[in-house]
């Protein structure tokens, strides 16, 4: 679409986010130092300390390395109390090229303060050097690493979750199908909460409509993150990546599914709800109004942003106690 002809979403968001671009406009980040990978998750990794600060304290946080068929992968395990009765993975968004542990901490210790689960926040291999499906298969793998040791790191893996945001997401959901394909038991699955995520839309109304330099969804960059993570060669209708093309009409845990409503990805989430919903499937839906992207990140300025990581860890509890 002709960039004149999109909506102008910066006039709409709501008087909290606003705050966020306003803050921005005060404090410019330092651009990349070029247009390397390296150069950007610099940038990405310095521009997300802000937003990391005054979060909760836990009882115990540990980094463990876990060995995979891919190398070792760094996890690290938010414990909010000494004893947890289930245990949530979650896995960063970024757009499969950016993140880390340290950049959504915050996030993570939210979600175990407000469930009381302990946390296992997955630090995957990025893409490009890695692609399609090995973060999927290292997040099985490491998984399975805390289902066979639970004893050892003092938690409870019989009832778990997967949770994440934006290509965190994507990879939440894919790694639950791909546990659930091959016949991997980890723990049962008692929920996935998925923010904002991409599930295999190629175009839409929303993808169209939405996107710029404030959000880094513009369609060529929306392009360039598939390429980095798919290889540019790469099969856009896999069925751990285009999720659509996978069987979603059962076995599925029940999903909290929570979109932006600035978002490009919107009709991502829009449509995997209605495919959930169509085919009786346990799942909830919530759009939180006057959000762009990734404003799950900003919850020492947004209240939205708290209430959504909020949402996602209540009903993860609730399935708990179903």
């Amino acid at each position: 679409m002709k960039t004149k002809n999109k909506i102008n979403v910066l006039e709409l968001i709501s008087p909290e986010m606003q705050q966020v671009m306003q803050f921005y406009a005060d404090n410019p980040q330092p651009a990349p130092e070029s247009n390397d990978y390296p150069s950007m998750r610099l940038a990405y990794n310095q521009d997300r300390r802000y937003w990391n600060a005054d979060a909760p304290e836990m009882f115990s946080i540990r980094d463990i390395s876990v060995s995979t068929s891919y190398g070792d992968v760094l996890t690290r395990l938010y414990q909010p109390t000494e004893k947890t009765p289930a245990t949530l993975y979650y896995l960063h968004g970024g757009g499969f090229i950016l993140g880390n542990l340290d950049t959504h901490d915050r996030i993570m210790r939210l979600l175990a303060s407000y469930t009381g689960c302990a946390v296992i926040g997955i630090d995957y291999s990025l893409s490009p050097e890695a692609h399609y499906p090995q973060a999927i298969d290292e997040s099985a793998q490491v998984c399975q690493f805390y289902y066979q040791h639970a004893d050892h790191y003092g938690i409870n893996t019989q009832y778990i979750g997967f949770a994440g945001d934006s290509a965190g997401a994507m990879l939440s959901l894919a790694t639950v199908l791909w546990l659930r394909d091959k016949q991997i038991h980890c723990g049962k699955v008692s929920a996935a909460l998925l923010w904002y995520g991409l599930y295999g839309l190629r175009d839409s109304t929303s993808r169209r409509l939405y996107g710029g330099e404030w959000d880094g969804l513009r369609q060529q960059d929306l392009e360039e993150y598939d390429n980095a993570y798919l290889t540019a060669l790469g099969n856009r209708d896999a069925p751990y990546y285009c999720l659509f093309n996978n069987d979603l009409t059962q076995d599925i845990p029940p999903c909290f599914i929570a979109s932006a409503q600035y978002d490009p990805l919107i009709d991502d989430s829009v449509t995997l709800f209605k495919t959930l919903e169509a085919h009786q499937l346990a799942c909830e839906y919530k759009m939180y109004p006057g959000t762009l992207h990734a404003f799950l990140h900003y919850s020492r300025m947004m209240k939205v942003a708290d209430d959504a990581i909020r949402d996602g860890a209540h009903y993860f509890v609730k399935q708990l106690n179903n």
